[in-house]
């Protein structure tokens, strides 16, 4: 989860309401081919986490947790917690290849609190900058719905994703969710503002 490559830093972005349905669009050009990614689109496709590219992008991640620290979650996820009006879940394509996925959802929607869940790039997907660009995609959700302030858990071995959810502007904070090992998990939070680092 790098810096967004030149050319995607100032482009279009997903809708910013809590009326986001499966199938809508957001289409991210890199037509420069200066940046690290080579030239083409990336897209963000809203689907259900049932979808068959956002099952095998959340099965793949799981592989990758249990590789990581020997046990992980399970691969299938409640559809109606990533989808509207509780939350989202989008796909990231290069040209129509899957390479991507994240959530988001309500946590506390009284408190104002969302939480970005089941982040995850293809190895082909790293360090071209896509990471940063689907966490400022979610992020933008959030703040469509009202949300103040996002968090968000990752494990300690998981460096690659720790450092730039620190670029992002999260910091760390106590862990939220019961019976994590607290040696291993390690919690972030972000107050949202309509300016996005």
């Amino acid at each position: 989860m790098d810096d967004i490559p030149a050319g995607l830093a100032d482009a279009p972005r997903g809708p910013r309401n809590s009326s986001t349905t499966a199938g809508q669009l957001a289409v991210l050009r890199d037509p420069s081919g200066v940046s690290a990614s080579p030239p083409g689109d990336v897209r963000m496709e809203v689907l259900g986490v049932d979808h068959p590219d956002s099952a095998a992008l959340l099965r793949a991640f799981r592989e990758q947790q249990l590789k990581r620290y020997g046990y992980a979650d399970p691969a299938d996820v409640p559809r109606a917690d990533y989808a509207p009006p509780l939350g989202t879940f989008v796909v990231m394509y290069d040209h129509e290849r899957p390479v991507g996925c994240g959530g988001c959802r309500w946590y506390d929607q009284q408190a104002g609190t969302a939480e970005i869940k089941k982040t995850y790039l293809s190895p082909i997907a790293r360090g071209r900058g896509w990471g940063r660009l689907l966490m400022r995609w979610l992020e933008e959700q959030a703040v469509g719905w009202g949300a103040g302030q996002l968090i968000l858990e990752t494990g300690v071995r998981n460096a690659a994703a720790i450092d730039p959810f620190t670029r992002c502007g999260y910091s760390p904070t106590r862990g939220y969710v019961e019976g994590r090992d607290p040696v291993i998990n390690r919690a972030f939070a972000k107050r949202l503002t309509r300016t996005f680092t």
